[in-house]
């Protein structure tokens, strides 16, 4: 079972977000709260995966991801946003995001994110791409793995299209008829020469080396 903690200082939101996660037989949320109480909500349970939103009050999103990444077992973390909230993207990569999810993401998608951060992946809505990557600006460091691109072969260079277009190992293993153990093989080498990068933020790169089909890359 997938024990999910649900943090937004809309109550609404919780309650909907309680409501689709919880018509999953593999998943429960376990608590669901306010930004206030996040960390201590996290602490005194086992959780498998945190859903945090951005933007709230007294403590807002990457300030409770700061405090929790600093918990002995901390949860993988998907950062909550929506269309108009970009200023804080770049911190919660850099502090260690597994993705983004906007609010309004359907339930089987939202479903099928949750299991996928279980298990040690990283997600990355494809309708958020442009958000998130008009909200990440590039470092030095970042600036060189657009530079690293160049390096790859193309089949690495097409997997890394396919991660900024927000695609899942599975399905870019369909997409381009590989198996699913090649592709991420080809994943972790493309990760690696590109300095060490998660899954996230290779797909901003991708987007910056003008990869990604319709993108807005400044490459």
């Amino acid at each position: 079972m997938i024990r999910v903690a649900v943090v937004d200082d809309e109550p609404l939101v919780r309650a909907g977000l309680r409501v689709i996660l919880g018509s999953a037989e593999d998943i429960t949320v376990v608590a669901d709260c306010g930004g206030a109480s996040a960390v201590e909500t996290v602490r005194s349970g086992r959780v498998d995966v945190l859903l945090l939103d951005i933007r709230m009050p007294v403590l807002d999103g990457p300030s409770v991801l700061r405090r929790v990444a600093c918990l002995p077992k901390p949860p993988a973390v998907a950062m909550l946003t929506t269309f108009d909230a970009r200023e804080h993207v770049d911190e919660a990569l850099r502090l260690g995001a597994a993705g983004f999810l906007l609010k309004n993401t359907a339930p089987e998608q939202l479903i099928e994110a949750v299991r996928a951060l279980a298990a040690g992946r990283r997600v990355l809505a494809p309708e958020a791409v442009g958000q998130v990557i008009d909200g990440y600006l590039l470092s030095g460091r970042d600036e060189e793995a657009v530079r690293r691109v160049r390096a790859l072969t193309c089949r690495e260079r097409e997997v890394l299209a396919l991660v900024g277009a927000g695609l899942s190992n599975r399905a870019i293993a369909g997409r381009l008829h590989l198996a699913h153990g090649t592709v991420k093989d080809h994943v972790s080498a493309v990760l690696a020469k590109l300095g060490g990068l998660n899954r996230v933020q290779a797909a901003v790169v991708a987007d910056r080396a003008d990869l990604v089909e319709g993108g807005v890359g400044r490459g």
